[in-house]
């Protein structure tokens, strides 16, 4: 076990998948010698040459564009988005043709070798066009796969996952967390299965959902509860398509109530999905109403970023309100 931010965790399984596979290339928008904005690629290129990991030109729909070719030519494509909020110039490339080519040629073609990395989320006073969660866009598209993690073991394990599936996946790294998130980590290859949530803390009165860096407010959130006689179940999701809906619903039945959090605005967020499909599985159960605690819906705002974000202050209030009710 070595001590690894994210960073180096997700620089890692770049690493173990370069070895393993020499079709495998890393590509994206500085992403060469620079080493990425946030330098999860630092390294890479001088390890494994110009050829397999390159500067792209700054456009997100010829780099998506690309990866698909390379993803259907059976090579490993290791894509890069330098920003989640710059991903919607590659939107069609993504659920247009990434999430469709298996179904339309009748399971003949896939590119289930395409892995698209990107960081998302706030916390870094990146202001409106660096701080988007664009997760739920994505959800909404039979043939993808979209992952978070929460720390670096999540994330090297998760991310050799989504390489090793036999699916394109979208991996949402929260930037929040690169360098301020740290811990053991396996320095050999191991993988987390796709699409099962973890229990993180066990609990009877509430269950607390979240993904992400939001799993660290959540966190903070049930260890003050506790100190109120407040006894929370922490969950995180982690896989957003397919997402686990028997662990949560077993939760749920459990606990008879459900707090989803996210930073994304809140009106058709994932937690949107999540409150319907719950209620619908565990009404009998249910002791108040599902609530959501996330983002407000306006664009993310640079001077009021602390009011935006679905802190562990509002989330408390979910709580007390919720065992009130």
């Amino acid at each position: 076990m070595a001590k690894m931010n994210m960073l180096h965790a997700i620089n890692s399984a770049l690493d173990i998948t370069m070895q393993e596979h020499p079709q495998a290339c890393v590509f994206g928008e500085d992403v060469g010698y620079f080493g990425g904005v946030f330098r999860a690629t630092s390294g890479l290129q001088e390890k494994y040459g110009k050829h397999r990991v390159f500067n792209t030109p700054l456009t997100e729909q010829g780099i998506l564009g690309f990866a698909n070719g390379l993803a259907a030519f059976g090579a490993p494509a290791l894509a890069e988005i330098q920003f989640a909020d710059y991903i919607f110039p590659a939107f069609d490339q993504i659920v247009n043709e990434s999430a469709k080519f298996r179904y339309r040629s009748g399971n003949e073609f896939n590119v289930g070798n395409l892995t698209i990395r990107t960081p998302y989320g706030g916390g870094i006073a990146g202001g409106l066009y660096h701080s988007q969660s664009p997760e739920a866009y994505f959800a909404h598209t039979p043939g993808l796969k979209i992952v978070v993690p929460r720390n670096p073991y999540q994330a090297k394990g998760l991310l050799r996952a989504c390489i090793k599936d036999d699916n394109p996946v979208i991996f949402f790294e929260p930037k929040r967390l690169y360098r301020a998130s740290t811990g053991e980590v396996p320095e050999e290859d191991y993988s987390i299965e796709l699409g099962k949530a973890e229990v993180v803390q066990q609990g009877t009165d509430v269950t607390l959902l979240a993904w992400g860096a939001q799993m660290e407010i959540v966190e903070q959130t049930a260890k003050q509860a506790s100190e109120q006689g407040i006894s929370c179940e922490v969950i995180d999701l982690r896989s957003i398509l397919p997402w686990d809906v028997e662990t949560i619903a077993k939760s749920v039945t459990k606990t008879g109530r459900l707090i989803v959090s996210h930073e994304a605005p809140i009106t058709n967020g994932f937690g949107a999905e999540i409150a319907a499909t719950i209620q619908q599985e565990c009404f009998l159960h249910l002791e108040s109403p599902i609530m959501r605690v996330c983002g407000l819906d306006t664009p993310y705002p640079l001077a009021l970023e602390k009011e935006y974000v679905p802190d562990a202050l509002k989330v408390m209030a979910a709580i007390k309100q919720s065992m009130d009710f």
